[in-house]
């Protein structure tokens, strides 16, 4: 199949009728898989749908099974699907891998500031087998998958009626009573082998049920019971519960060391060490004593973000990375990268003109008049864009294409002007004067002009030209002047010869040439040569160089206490790392994206391995033993922890609008667990985001943290919040510039005819997802930038600082 368009389909009134349809079906348990229709459905309903966010080793979610028959692709790489700092991915189909079907050509290219808002939709046909698929882009080769295509059964399938299998493994540090030490964690497991496991919970304690995304770690010293289920797609449920007891682990000296942080920047460079397309800064921490907490960047001066894979940078221009580590104990190390990226081969704008002259040459007499003609050559030339068009005008005349020089034999003055544009428009002109006396007649010119070839550009041992060939004429005639020349390449027509010509094609070729003066006399001539192609590089056979360092405490015995850090690095110089993994103590095969840590006492092997592009690989291990720290007096001091709250205050101290209450908790020895709060005497909630209230009324917010030995500090802060009473259209947010999350873009805060921008943007309002948040943005600026109340320049820099914001995701 040739390329597919993947133009976004318009919704209709039908796509929520085969909605429904896919629903009721999906309740009856006949489906298993995601983002699929039913096996029964029409072929026009199946939908599969893959989406990417900021991860570059993983494609967030995407179907296992489909039907054959029409499909809907929906590759989604929007904001709200999760990309939040405009990483582009590919969703491309795999048509020369053998075992897989290659009978769809697929390659949509997808990033949230795309004109499709990064979701994309294309109409393909599935034939029953396997597909595989994956990203395209350099560093993401670890985003790749497949999924089985089964034959189109028109009937309807059994219901599921199996509830899946699910367990529960509680792994962690046991003392001598299989008490666990300090922490237990909780890894739950779920299969289906029918319509699919759709979710998998768990109840702490007799708490709220969770959905289950990620193992679970229980520190709260005490016995604990957690209970889990599983529910698949057709509704069928399993549960069980595990039982253990934390006991809290000695309290070790305070870590008052910094962990050691650095940044590597790589990509393409020129001969200035700009980037060429793309910089990627990949950071590395490690720390020896309580263990890296958080490792953050913050580019140009933007929010601190969380670092969990490299950080691609393509906008062109100088750009300063700072990164920060903190560890469990709370010390931090910091730095900064600074860097140049520049566009890949985007030459700039040619704005200089051509450079362009005129010659007049001719028999003169004593008077310096032409005697019988004066002939006029001009000659242009362009170093940027290249020379499009060369005219003259002859005594006033009208303006004509210049191909061959210009003879002017009327006697009398005459006047040549003459101008020359090159491709990106740019004009030089002038003007040369002469004058022309009768002569006596002389004798017929019989005499041809002289032309010659020659043939220039890099040659091989067997002088052929290797890559092109240049060939470039010279004629001239000392009686009545050349008139024009021409040439033929391979026997094709005869062209009139204006710059020298570039034969690229490899193979042998023979150029004709001819030249003919003013009175029709003509000469001619031909060579011949060879075109090679350039030499193919030697395929990559070498493979990367790879090592492993690892760092920690050590005792007198060499052993490492309380953990080793296994940091793995790998380069290759001819086609780049493409995978880098590590396996150990015999266990599987992992992708290395951050520096193992280690602290199972006992000994240990890790393996390691490095795969170029190439499909080269390198491998090593690395052996060394860990033992147990000393248990460290237990932690019986509680955090610290307090509220702050902002926003716009009248004259009462009352909050206008709506109140933010931020939090802060911190804890020098386990280390802060949990932050929580309660508004109003509602549920407690776990904190991530400040807290946005703008109910009008007097509030109550409850708060309290946590830290790893189970000790709590609590408090309450009460304020009030009003409406605001601002007119419609009136500008109530008075602010020179706008501002978004902190972040000040630069752009005046203009008053239009229904408020200002920074009221039109409303980032305390009710916003349901960040994603939304960033759409709304979108939509009251783009009309105004439409209508030049802003520029596009100053709607993309408001736009950026949405989308770096923290708006909506609470």
């Amino acid at each position: 199949m040739s390329q597919l368009d993947h133009t976004p389909r318009p919704r209709t009134r039908s796509d929520g009728s085969r909605l429904l349809r896919r629903l009721l079906v999906a309740l009856l348990g006949a489906l298993a898989g995601l983002s699929l229709v039913p096996a029964a459905a029409s072929a026009q309903d199946q939908v599969l749908t893959w989406t990417a966010g900021n991860p570059v080793d993983r494609y967030l979610s995407a179907p296992s099974t489909a039907v054959a028959g029409p499909a809907t692709i929906i590759f989604d790489n929007s904001v709200a699907a999760g990309n939040t700092i405009g990483m582009p991915h590919t969703l491309t189909f795999d048509t020369s891998t053998p075992g897989y079907n290659h009978d769809v050509s697929l390659n949509i290219v997808a990033n949230p500031f795309d004109a499709q808002g990064g979701r994309h939709e294309a109409q393909v046909t599935l034939t029953p087998g396997k597909y595989r698929y994956f990203c395209t882009i350099p560093g993401h080769g670890m985003m790749v998958g497949e999924f089985t295509v089964t034959g189109d059964d028109p009937g309807d399938p059994d219901p599921d009626t199996t509830a899946p299998a699910v367990t529960a493994t509680v792994t962690g540090d046991q003392d001598a009573d299989d008490n666990y030490v300090g922490s237990a964690t909780v890894t739950l497991a779920a299969t289906d082998d029918g319509s699919g496991v759709d979710t998998v919970e768990y109840s702490l304690d007799g708490g709220d049920w969770t959905a289950y995304t990620t193992p679970l770690t229980v520190s709260a010293p005490g016995e604990h019971t957690v209970a889990y289920r599983a529910t698949d797609v057709a509704g069928n449920t399993a549960d069980g519960s595990v039982d253990f007891t934390v006991v809290a682990e000695d309290v070790p000296d305070p870590d008052t060391t910094a962990p050691e942080v650095s940044a590597t920047v790589t990509g393409e460079q020129d001969a200035d060490e700009a980037y060429v397309g793309s910089a990627t800064v990949t950071l590395a921490a490690t720390d020896a004593d309580s263990g890296v907490d958080t490792v953050e960047y913050s580019l140009d001066g933007g929010d601190w973000t969380a670092y969990t894979t490299p950080v691609v940078v393509s906008e062109p221009g100088e750009h300063t990375l700072a990164y920060r580590a903190t560890d469990v104990a709370g010390n931090t190390a910091d730095g900064s990268v600074t860097f140049t990226v520049v566009a890949e081969d985007t030459p700039d704008p040619d704005t200089t003109a051509p450079e362009v002259s005129a010659t007049v040459t001719g028999e003169q007499d004593e008077d310096d008049a032409y005697v019988g003609s004066a002939t006029v050559t001009v000659s242009a030339t362009d170093a940027d864009s290249g020379v499009d068009t060369v005219e003259y005008s002859l005594d006033g005349g009208d303006w004509t294409a210049y191909t061959a020089p210009v003879v002017v034999s009327t006697p009398g003055e005459h006047t040549v002007a003459y101008r020359a544009t090159d491709v990106a428009g740019n004009t030089a002109d002038g003007t040369v004067t002469f004058t022309v006396v009768a002569e006596d007649t002389p004798d017929p010119d019989t005499t041809a002009p002289e032309v010659t070839a020659t043939v220039t550009g890099e040659q091989d041992e067997d002088d052929n030209y290797v890559g092109s060939a240049t060939v470039t004429l010279a004629a001239t005639d000392a009686d009545s002047g050349v008139a024009m020349v021409e040439y033929s390449l391979d026997g094709g027509e005869f062209t009139h010869y204006h710059t020298p010509v570039v034969v690229s094609e490899p193979g042998e070729h023979t150029l004709a040439y001819r030249a003919t003066d003013v009175a029709g006399n003509t000469a001619d001539g031909t060579v011949s040569f060879t075109v090679v192609a350039e030499d193919t590089p030697d395929p990559d056979t070498t493979a990367p160089e790879v090592s492993a360092t690892v760092t920690g405490d050590q005792d007198a015995d060499d052993n490492y206490v309380g953990s080793a850090t296994v940091t793995l690095a790998a380069t290759d110089a001819d086609s780049g790392v493409d995978t880098v993994e590590y396996s150990l103590d015999g266990g599987d095969w992992t992708a290395y994206t951050t520096p193992v840590v280690v602290s199972e006492p006992g000994e240990h092997t890790l393996a390691y391995r490095a795969t170029d592009v190439a499909g080269n690989t390198a491998d090593g291990t690395v052996s060394f033993t860990v033992v147990a720290e000393d248990t460290p007096d237990p932690d019986t001091t509680a955090p610290e922890v307090s509220a702050t709250v902002t926003g716009e205050q009248d004259e009462d101290d009352a909050y206008v609008g709506s109140a933010t209450v931020t939090l802060a908790a911190t804890d020098a020895d386990s280390g802060v667990d949990t932050v929580e709060y309660s508004l109003d005497g509602g549920d407690w909630t776990a904190y991530t985001t400040p807290v946005v209230v703008s109910e009008p009324g007097e509030h109550t917010l409850a708060y309290r943290a946590s830290d790893v030995a189970g000790n709590t500090a609590d408090g309450t802060v009460t304020f009030t919040v009003v409406e605001d009473v601002s007119e419609p259209g009136e500008c109530s947010d008075t602010r020179a510039t706008v501002v978004i999350g902190g972040v000040d873009t630069g752009v005046e805060n203009v008053d239009t005819a229904d408020g200002c921008l920074n009221d039109l943007i409303d980032e305390d309002g009710d916003h349901a997802t960040h994603g939304a948040f960033v759409r709304h943005v979108g939509d009251v600026l783009r009309p105004l930038a439409a209508d030049g109340v802003i520029t596009q320049r100053e709607l993309g820099a408001v736009l950026r600082a949405a989308v770096r914001s923290d708006v909506g995701r609470q």
